[in-house]
């Protein structure tokens, strides 16, 4: 059972890892280049895509990093790091992510919000690049 859990977080958060680096070096910085004309409707589509890519797949990892919390405790203080890593990025998303989102929605193209995404979006890419190394560093350990 511990095992499963240790592979099945370590593929999601790889996978949300490889998702966030693609969104921070290409993705948001491309936010920059879309005309003002279009970026109401290039922002809209963005979101709900994005939701299909990252939503359920953040609501998975923090259901796993909770049971590997809770059937890993043998592992020591690593698995809580992995679930605080978690909560972090949880708390980057909502308080930091999503009113950027919200300030490009409700005023459209802006430089300086979008810059300000591609900035504060550095917390959430280090984090989820943290959780993959210790969750591989584990992993590794318990093989």
């Amino acid at each position: 059972m511990l095992l499963r859990l240790l592979l099945l977080n370590f593929a999601l958060t790889a996978y949300l890892t490889g998702v966030i680096w693609m969104v921070q070096l290409v993705h948001y910085p491309a936010f920059a280049q879309v005309p003002a004309a279009g970026f109401a409707a290039f922002h809209r589509a963005h979101l709900r895509r994005m939701g299909w890519v990252v939503g359920a797949p953040m609501v998975a990892e923090l259901l796993l990093a909770l049971g590997l919390a809770w059937v890993g405790r043998e592992l020591g203080a690593a698995v809580w790091w992995a679930l605080a890593l978690v909560a972090g990025i949880w708390a980057a998303t909502f308080f930091i992510a999503v009113p950027f989102h919200n300030r490009l929605t409700a005023h459209g193209y802006d430089y300086i919000t979008i810059d300000g995404l591609v900035r504060t979006n550095w917390l959430r890419t280090l984090a989820w690049t943290l959780r993959l190394g210790l969750l591989g560093a584990l992993l590794w350990a318990h093989l």
